[in-house]
């Protein structure tokens, strides 16, 4: 493949940047050293990274310094420095891009035509590596190759770097819309999966279009599967939530006149949001997977997806069902670090949990596989207190009317306008665990945080705060 790169391209981009290193900042972002066909090319390029990364010079004294190990590089340097540096850096800089994208496709011929002679290797797992190497390559994130100790320090010394000039803020991924979970968690993180758990009734879909609204609001894109609901009967939610409407009278249009223009005027408000709904039902891994990349390369803005939910999704071939979820689960992980994204996928328990006396979930009650708590890094549930007393006193006057006996004194207990809630992090694998204390307002499907709860809102302070909150 000698043809398909440029040695004396790739040298003129160097001189420039030893000529004027500023140049590697407004190039870094565009190449990387495997884009250099030339392999001392390739080792130079790295080697200016990794003197930016620790603020030295990037000259050939440093250069030469850092590689003065390696073999037959002082004679490529030399012809760098001899070259004339160039002024048009866009178009050599386009050249060496494209000419390396070529050499990928050709490799990637290459290994499809020797996998697709394999009567071994089903033709459906040949489809997909071949989508997930055409997406990295589209994403400049294709499978790298070992990484020495010294490039990886470098690159968490470059982190912390741009933390620390961040002010230290304890959210460093997607924002939550809760504080207290952001504290804990720092924000859902590049390339987590995360479960939020309950049992039925609980309020896992309206959670977690709560936790989707910080993004959306940021000018961010949420992808988001519903595999039980219908696009429609999600956005009803949402609005609910957003525009203080009870969702009951949303569903049936029990809205006066003002209510009915506030709520028009939200939408036209809200349609700028990048918040793509798949509602079209049994989905399995490969072709959730297959939709994501798509979604991702057309919009690169997407930065959170949610899966509802994971136990209703369809498993690939006959296999017992857990290892079905086992396989969903790993592939949402692998999915997370290659689109370089948090997935929060939603989760059922086991019934069991409910014949016990404490009915707090803990992480043997997630529903059919063990494989779940291990691919998490972060496993969240969800409990109601409220809602197994509601169960528990309508079984107590079922019962009393089978037996012939008066039904119990108190009263059934109606779910309330807001009603408390714990928010238990089971399981993180970067930081702590612990509980956190949540109100739903159950007229809008809504949690909302215990410290910025306010228990009474006149309504023109609600509307006042909604503005506020969407953008014009």
């Amino acid at each position: 493949m000698h043809d398909l790169f440029n040695i004396p391209i790739e040298r003129s981009l160097l001189s420039a940047i030893l000529f004027d290193p500023n140049i590697f900042d407004t190039i870094e972002d565009e190449l990387g050293p495997s884009d250099f066909g030339y392999h001392n090319h390739s080792i130079i390029f790295a080697t200016m990274g990794n003197l930016k990364r620790l603020d030295l010079p990037i000259n050939e004294e440093f250069i030469r310094k850092k590689l003065s190990s390696k073999a037959n590089i002082d004679e490529d340097i030399f012809e760098i420095i001899s070259t004339a540096p160039i002024i048009d850096i866009k178009s050599y800089v386009k050249e060496i891009q494209d000419l390396s994208l070529k050499r990928k496709l050709h490799h990637l011929a290459n290994t499809i035509k020797e996998k697709s002679i394999d009567i071994n290797l089903p033709s459906r797992e040949i489809i997909n590596e071949l989508e997930s190497e055409i997406f990295n390559l589209q994403s400049k994130s294709s499978n790298r190759e070992f990484r020495t100790f010294g490039d990886v320090t470098s690159s968490v010394i470059s982190m912390i770097k741009e933390l620390k000039e961040r002010g230290n803020s304890y959210l460093i991924g997607v924002d939550t819309g809760f504080p207290e979970l952001n504290r804990y968690t720092t924000g859902f993180n590049k390339g987590e999966l995360i479960i939020l758990a309950a049992r039925p009734a609980m309020g896992k879909t309206s959670l977690a279009l709560n936790m989707l609204i910080p993004t959306l609001k940021s000018g961010k894109g949420v992808a988001f599967f519903s595999l039980e609901m219908g696009a429609e009967q999600i956005v009803l939610r949402m609005m609910s939530s957003i525009a203080n409407i009870p969702l009951q009278r949303l569903r049936i249009g029990d809205l006066d006149d003002k209510e009915w223009n506030y709520f028009q005027s939200t939408c036209d408000k809200l349609e700028s949001w990048k918040f793509y709904i798949d509602d079209s039902g049994g989905l399995d891994i490969t072709h959730l997977r297959s939709k994501l990349r798509k979604l991702k390369s057309k919009d690169p803005s997407i930065s959170l997806a949610i899966v509802d939910y994971l136990q209703i999704m369809s498993g690939i071939g006959n296999k017992d069902r857990h290892l079905e979820i086992a396989e969903i689960s790993r592939g949402l992980k692998i999915l997370a670090r290659e689109l370089d994204i948090p997935i929060l996928a939603l989760s059922q328990l086991n019934r069991t949990l409910e014949s016990r006396g404490d009915r707090r979930p803990i992480l043997s009650d997630l529903r059919e596989s063990g494989s779940i708590e291990q691919d998490a890094d972060i496993i969240l549930f969800i409990y109601r207190d409220a809602v197994y007393k509601r169960r528990d006193m309508k079984e107590k006057i079922e019962q009393a009317k089978k037996e012939g006996k008066p039904p119990p004194k108190e009263e059934i207990l109606v779910e309330q306008d807001n009603e408390e809630a714990e928010l238990i992090i089971g399981k993180h694998r970067n930081g702590p665990i612990g509980t956190i204390k949540l109100k739903m307002d159950t007229k809008y499907t809504r949690f909302v945080s215990i410290e910025s709860h306010i228990t009474e809102q006149s309504e023109t302070k609600i509307l006042n705060d909604l503005d506020d909150m969407i953008p014009l």
